[in-house]
């Protein structure tokens, strides 16, 4: 690609694209192309001027050598692009916001007083249509408000009021369609699948592919924990599958040879090859948007009792403007007691608030599934965290191979990430990562693989039964042994790191010794958290209770259980409820899975485990723990608004009404303010939420 370099500073870079005419599809691709790239840490493409804004990290030359090697062509044939384009819904708003301002400036100056009247009456058939339709479904609504204010207006023969009145509505409707589309679209965006590589079934064996070469036809394998990543139809194996992303069942689905699989479902139990029916493409897509729209989680509570609220003030709107006119046998003041109603601003502002919200927090890369997580997350009293992978650092380190009955170091350490490569979990990864560092490469040469949930796996490797995991699953459920002469070894175990025992043909093999530290933000995101109204912490591990204990120490939680299960911290969680504590759960695992479906809202690590991901209502980067922090603080800010928004619609619409009631307040200037102070309140609650007031005295200022 040719380029221009217009400006140019440390880190960040302007360019210019040498291309007559870049179109809304080549822009969200060239961005796409550079948020693919590990240096790039901001791209911004202008596709008007063809300008690039690049912010990156790391070799200036590597950066441009990139920005010259760019094809169009590749990039077509290795990115797919959803068919929704956030470019192109904003292009639409814009042209659609300015051509409406256009034309009420020019027909207001220009259009002579009988096509303006024309005009007019033509515009607002829609809006009578409309308040109509109410009622003949017998159902008094804002749509019979709108229609009688500009219906009477017009038999008035105050045009004037009627043409402010529906540009100032559909003003209004532009708007909330904007954002509500914009908010999906982001929403949608940070719900799609992330899966790069998949195990593809070929002669030679299972071989670890890009899914962008996945095509019609193929097989692929997919075992516990794997995220689905395209329709298909199961030709070899039987799993469940949680479909919950797709169809909201909560209930894992079986599926059998021949049954049909979809793209973004996760696989909870079982093993099975699927001939991929449908190549990567939009679906994914099109499926979760639909899902949000249909979705009554997306709602938050406050968010439906707002519409409710707003429906149920209407008749009350409507006998308040009968009344004034029987009383006072004034037109103009009924009408201007017409002109306002409550449910305008607080069916727009509520919505957009939560909306707003959720895309605030997919700026910070926190995905929130549904507003009404948000109010459970400024609602919650307790917060549950796992240890691995959570609370210590999600790239835990092998340290140190101690074999047993005269076995090799490297064989063993090869032996156990052949086994390992096949479940991603930090401990998994560990051993992986230990194989790859010593060049240690393996071939498939064990049976089918069986993972046991929180215990560990087992299989077959040259007719021999290999088994890695926890103390518990080795030496009690496979009743493993310590080979003779090697207890005091075995005793002399170095406590400080975690383990996970290797046995072959039912005598321990090896034990791979795995540091994983604690985050070292971990003790100040628990204090920090305490400060926003949080009164009990909580840690929940699979690891011995002696490391249990010495990680909650350091920690400063309130409360710790070692050696659990996933059944317990489920339990663990249910039994909160039952207390009357409002739960959040954080975990990573597949082991997490149970405790983040049974909390008020589960919150996922974004590079844990898929099944953990999917159930989770809300996913945070793999980076810091600082985003539940900053989660917390934007559904506090989120209720506080909502709230303040409640007041200030009762409030200014009711003063409305009282200054029409008594004629201070003529029908033009109260419809004029009413549609005024809706779309204020709805702007407002598309602004950036601030900090939340309700913080503990003792807060104290942290770096996040």
């Amino acid at each position: 690609m040719n380029a221009i370099i217009l400006h140019e500073s440390c880190g960040r870079i302007r360019f210019k694209v040498n291309k007559e005419h870049m179109s809304l599809q080549e822009a969200d691709l060239l961005e796409a192309w550079f948020q693919r790239k590990s240096w790039a840490t901001q791209v911004i493409v202008h596709e008007r001027t063809g300008c690039v804004i690049l912010n990156y990290k790391g070799s200036r030359d590597e950066v441009l050598s990139a920005i010259s090697q760019f094809s169009w062509k590749e990039a077509k044939n290795t990115i797919t692009l959803p068919m929704s384009s956030s470019r192109e819904i904003n292009r639409q708003f814009q042209e659609k916001l300015v051509g409406k301002i256009i034309t009420k400036f020019a027909t207001t100056l220009f259009l002579p007083n009988p096509l303006k009247i024309a005009r007019i009456v033509w515009h607002m058939v829609p809006f009578l249509r409309r308040g109509l339709r109410c009622v003949l479904r017998r159902e008094l609504k804002v749509d019979v408000l709108d229609a009688l204010s500009i219906g009477i207006s017009v038999c008035r023969k105050d045009f004037g009021t009627a043409g402010t009145v529906m540009f100032l509505l559909e003003l209004g409707e532009l708007l909330e369609e904007w954002t509500r589309k914009k908010s999906m679209d982001d929403l949608a965006r940070c719900m799609a699948l992330n899966v790069d590589r998949v195990w593809l079934r070929t002669h030679e064996g299972e071989v670890l592919v890009s899914v962008s070469d996945v095509n019609v036809g193929d097989k692929i394998v997919v075992r516990t924990g794997s995220i689905i990543p395209v329709d298909g139809v199961i030709v070899e194996g039987e799993i469940t599958v949680n479909q919950a992303s797709l169809t909201g069942e909560s209930i894992p689905v079986a599926k059998h040879e021949g049954g049909v699989v979809y793209a973004g479902t996760v696989v909870e139990e079982g093993e099975c090859v699927f001939e991929v029916k449908q190549s990567i493409g939009t679906s994914r897509y099109d499926q979760i948007v639909t899902m949000i729209e249909k979705s009554e989680q997306v709602k938050s509570q406050a968010e439906s009792k707002a519409a409710k609220l707003a429906d149920k003030l209407v008749p009350y709107t409507f006998a308040g403007s009968l009344l004034s006119f029987v009383l006072t046998g004034n037109v103009m003041r009924a009408l201007s007691v017409l002109m306002v109603d409550f449910s305008c601003a607080i069916k727009f502002s509520m919505p957009l608030a939560v909306l707003s919200a959720m895309r605030e927090a997919g700026k910070e890369h926190i995905t929130v599934k549904g507003g009404k997580f948000l109010e459970a997350v400024a609602e919650a009293d307790t917060i549950v965290f796992d240890k691995t992978g959570t609370l210590t650092y999600a790239c835990p380190k092998v340290v140190q191979i101690i074999t047993f009955g005269g076995n090799e170091e490297s064989e063993m350490l090869r032996l156990a990430a052949c086994l390992e490569e096949h479940f991603p979990h930090s401990m998994a990864n560990a051993v992986v990562q230990e194989a790859q560092k010593r060049g240690l490469t393996h071939d498939e040469i064990h049976s089918k693989v069986e993972y046991l949930v929180a215990h560990g796996i087992a299989s077959t490797v040259f007719e021999q039964k290999v088994v890695i995991g926890s103390s518990h699953f080795v030496f009690e459920d496979e009743k493993c042994t310590i080979p003779e002469g090697e207890q005091e070894k075995f005793d002399n175990l170095p406590e400080e790191y975690s383990h996970l025992y290797l046995a072959v043909s039912g005598k321990l093999s090896a034990v791979i010794c795995i540091s994983d530290p604690l985050r070292d933000e971990a003790k100040d995101v628990l204090n920090a958290l305490r400060d926003l109204g949080i009164k009990k912490t909580v840690m929940l591990t699979g690891d011995s209770y002696r490391t249990a204990s010495a990680v909650a120490s350091k920690l400063g939680v309130d409360t710790f259980c070692g050696e659990v299960l996933p059944a317990d911290k489920a339990k663990f969680v249910a039994d909160l409820h039952k207390e009357g504590h409002t739960v959040i759960m954080v975990g990573d695992g597949i082991n997490d899975s149970p405790a983040l479906s049974e909390a008020d809202v589960g919150i996922a690590i974004n590079d844990g485990a898929a099944i953990a991901r999917e159930i989770s209502d809300i996913t945070i980067p793999a980076d810091t723990l600082w985003e539940i922090v900053k989660l917390r603080k934007i559904s506090m800010s989120l209720m506080e608004r909502i709230n303040s928004n409640y007041r200030f619609v009762i409030g200014f619409n009711g003063m409305l009404i009282g200054l029409g009631v008594i004629g201070l307040l003529p029908p033009a200037a109260s419809a004029t303010l009413h549609n005024i102070s809706t779309l204020g309140v709805s702007l407002r609650s598309m602004s950036t939420l601030p900090e939340p007031k309700k913080i503990c005295k003792n807060k104290k200022i942290y770096n996040m």
